[in-house]
């Protein structure tokens, strides 16, 4: 079972966390696969930008609530197995999970970038660098309005305060890797913040 349970995270994080609410809302409800529309991308902010406020909130808690509950119960079962690893369960999930909802074998490998997943995760491997990292974010979104830049940073901060809160440095490493994939998959947003290109993001319905 110590053995196998390595196998049974990578798998189930890969096959739960590549289920992507926004592609199934949008093909069950509007008969459209976000990734034919605006942007692209299957993730909260473009099926937000598409369809309205009415079933965005929905994608976004599904999104949070997929990636924690599989790493929260594979950290748990991990630290039964192996007294003391439950962050590094978490976290050993996680780099699964990202891979799942970023390249979901359902969708033809075609998923989100993965800023919810990671954040949802972060609550689990520290709280208190959970609640810093959504504050960031909330107060660079309402401030900036641009969510690619109030997600990267507020994960790579999330990261690095992973070492002064005394994360196990493996789950800080996994961590790290799983932000910094993230933010590659946010080239083309980085791109278009430093052209002043961005679209900027509203609370509000559909435009």
């Amino acid at each position: 079972m110590k053995v196998l349970i390595w196998i049974f995270a990578a798998v189930a994080g890969y096959l739960i966390a590549g289920i992507n609410p926004a592609i199934v809302f949008s093909n069950l409800i509007y008969h459209k696969d976000i990734r034919t529309v605006g942007s692209g991308n299957p993730g909260f902010t473009n099926f937000k930008r598409a369809f309205g406020n009415q079933f965005a909130w929905y994608v976004f808690a599904l999104d949070l609530l997929k990636s924690f509950v599989v790493c929260w119960l594979f950290g748990l079962w991990f630290n039964y197995l192996y007294p003391g690893f439950f962050q590094i369960g978490v976290a050993y999930t996680l780099v699964f999970s990202v891979l799942g909802h970023a390249y979901p074998v359902y969708y033809g490998f075609q998923g989100g970038k993965g800023f919810l997943v990671n954040l949802s995760v972060l609550f689990l491997l520290d709280w208190r660098v959970g609640l810093i990292a959504f504050a960031i974010m909330a107060i660079l979104l309402l401030t900036l309005k641009y969510m690619s830049l109030a997600t990267m940073a507020a994960l790579v901060i999330g990261a690095i305060l992973l070492i002064p809160f005394h994360c196990h440095p493996v789950a800080i490493v996994l961590y790290a890797g799983c932000v910094l994939f993230m933010v590659v998959r946010h080239r083309e947003n980085i791109k278009r913040l430093l052209n002043h290109t961005e679209s900027k993001f509203s609370f509000g319905g559909k435009k």
